[in-house]
């Protein structure tokens, strides 16, 4: 007997709605690059792991990673940006491409203070007279 497939049931969480994921506009993503790190937990919470990675594109709420070594990339972690002095964005994992990027969603925004600093530590030769505001 072969199952069928359910059909949608309509239940008091189909009419709730996230802020960050549902009704917030996107942000453009901006070309980058920074080195930063991945820190997660492995073994439960026995064990905080990090790699390196490369970060290619960000906007306010999301960033494209290059990986450098391959390892299975989990659900949650978290984002340092070293050079930039920016320490533990909470990411969510979105989507993995087949040449290594990954997509994260930031479970928070990040400021227009933190934004300049990683522009103003990038590599890229689109931020090269990008320079730090003292004064924030």
């Amino acid at each position: 007997m072969e199952s069928q497939p359910q059909p949608f049931r309509r239940s008091y969480m189909s009419r709730e709605e996230s802020f960050m994921y549902d009704r917030e506009g996107n942000f453009p993503l901006v070309d980058t690059m920074n080195a930063a790190r991945i820190e997660y937990t492995e073994k439960a919470v026995m064990h905080l792991a990090s790699r390196r990675c490369d970060l290619i594109k960000i906007s306010k709420t999301s960033a494209v990673l290059v990986i450098n070594t391959m390892f299975a990339v989990p659900q949650t972690f978290y984002l340092d940006v070293p050079d930039a002095r920016i320490n533990r964005i909470g990411c969510v994992l979105m989507k993995v491409h087949a040449d290594n990027k990954i997509e994260a969603r930031f479970l928070s925004r990040v400021s227009d203070r933190d934004m300049n600093r990683i522009f103003a530590f990038s590599t890229h030769p689109s931020h090269r007279d990008v320079v730090l505001d003292i004064r924030a």
